[in-house]
């Protein structure tokens, strides 16, 4: 085989592993260091999705009655509840989405008792610290990863307080560099945000759910702006990515 025949089959062969990694496999690459135990989901389990605007989704606020298409806004959190009801149609299951785009730990706080305990969730799933760093890059938000660490643990004793048995599900806030938004200045700071979540999750034993390296391994099989349009908000493809990996924790 001469020099250039040979580098014809490498790149193929090459390309041919690329394409072999599935989202399952890119998913539970990521999360096989995790040891948290999965979340069972019991008959009429009420399930909640919390956090920003990568749960919003674009969801309609004015529709309050749970599973329904709009109010579960068009990201991850409708694809995981569509797999789920389907799959556990058994169940009754309800889940609501009450994420609300531009919201950092502390806006949380401040619509908990309605948007949360009100609704008495058996299954709580929060993603939020984004915006606690990057406000403070673009929209004059003088916060710290102290003070996102801080008021989340603060949330976080809130909320095992008014619902002892709640199970807690925390994502990790994650970016994805070199797309728009998302570049050298963010680091090392944002950092010491996923490192607060992480600590978190494991201080309340929530189940953790590692975004950033699964982005980080998705960018193995397509490139960074196929999963993301800005390197913050995850595109069709990167929601069903987070979607996959948060059905993973629950049973």
């Amino acid at each position: 085989m001469n020099s250039s025949n040979r580098r014809h089959f490498l790149r193929n062969v090459s390309l041919g592993a690329l394409a072999a990694i599935s989202i399952p496999d890119i998913v539970a690459a990521a999360t096989v260091a995790e040891k948290s135990k999965k979340i069972v989901l019991k008959k009429e389990s009420v399930v909640l999705f919390q956090g920003d605007s990568i749960t919003d989704a674009g969801r309609k606020r004015d529709n309050d009655q749970p599973n329904a298409g709009g109010a579960l806004g068009g990201g991850y959190a409708l694809m995981a509840a569509s797999s789920m009801l389907l799959k556990s149609a058994d169940k009754n299951l309800k889940v609501y989405n009450k994420g609300i785009s531009g919201n950092k730990v502390f806006q949380l706080a401040d619509r908990w008792d309605t948007d949360c305990l009100l609704i008495k969730p058996d299954v709580l799933s929060i993603l939020v610290g984004v915006n606690d760093y990057w406000h403070t890059l673009s929209n004059n938000y003088k916060g710290t990863a102290k003070t996102y660490r801080d008021d989340y643990d603060k949330l976080l004793a809130r909320t095992k307080q008014e619902l002892p048995d709640v199970q807690l599900i925390i994502g990790e806030p994650f970016a994805v560099k070199g797309v728009k938004a998302v570049d050298d200045k963010w680091y090392p700071t944002f950092d010491e945000y996923r490192a607060a979540a992480r600590e978190l999750a494991d201080k309340y034993q929530a189940t953790f759910i590692p975004y950033q390296s699964i982005f980080d391994k998705a960018q193995k099989s397509a490139p960074a702006s196929y999963w993301t349009g800005d390197g913050v908000h995850p595109s069709v493809a990167g929601a069903q990515l987070m979607a996959e990996a948060w059905l993973q924790c629950v049973k």
